[in-house]
C-alpha cells in the first residue's frame, strides 16, 4: 500500500541496489534509538528540515534514488533536529527498518531531498513484481518506454 501523507524523496550516494542499502543501514553509525521503538531505526542526515513536517509524519515516505531510478521507499517516522560536531543545524529522518520496492521510474540527479506528493509517487511492487535486472538496465528499459 503507497503512502498517504506527504512524502519524501532523496538520493542514495554510494550506494547501487538496495539490498546494498539494507546492508547499509544495518551499520550502528546508521541508526539511532526512539523512545517509542524497541529496536534501532535506520536514520538519514540532512541539513534543512521540512516546513511541511506534520503532513509528513501523517504516513508520508522516503523515496530512495539508486543509480538514476526511484526503486524503494520507507515510512518517515520521525524528524528531529541536530547539533552536528561543527555547531551547525541539521535533520535526522527516522526509518522505518522495512523497505518496500516500487515500480522503478527514472530521476534526473538532484541535490537535498524534494516533496513527491502521494498521486506522484511510484506505486509499490509486490514480491511477483520484483525484477532481478540490474539497475542500469532497468534505467534502459523505463527510458526506452518498455
Amino acid at each position: 500500500m503507497p503512502s498517504s501523507g506527504l512524502n519524501l524523496i532523496k538520493l542514495v550516494v554510494g550506494v547501487s541496489s538496495v539490498e546494498e542499502l539494507a546492508e547499509r543501514q544495518k551499520d550502528p553509525h546508521n541508526t539511532r534509538k526512539h523512545p517509542q521503538h524497541s529496536a534501532r531505526l535506520p536514520v538519514v542526515h540532512t541539513r534543512t528540515f521540512p516546513r511541511q513536517s506534520e503532513e509528513i509524519l501523517q504516513g508520508g515516505s522516503l523515496y530512495r534514488v539508486i543509480s538514476g531510478l526511484i526503486q524503494c521507499r520507507q515510512q518517515v517516522l520521525d524528524l528531529q533536529t541536530e547539533t552536528r560536531a561543527d555547531g551547525t543545524q541539521g535533520t535526522l529522518i527516522l526509518l522505518s527498518p522495512e523497505i518496500i520496492r516500487v515500480e522503478p521510474r527514472a530521476m534526473r540527479p538532484f541535490q537535498g531531498w524534494r516533496y513527491l506528493k502521494p498521486t506522484d509517487a511510484p506505486p509499490d511492487l509486490t514480491n511477483t513484481q520484483h525484477t532481478s535486472l540490474p539497475p542500469h538496465l532497468q534505467k534502459e528499459l523505463i527510458l526506452l518506454g518498455l
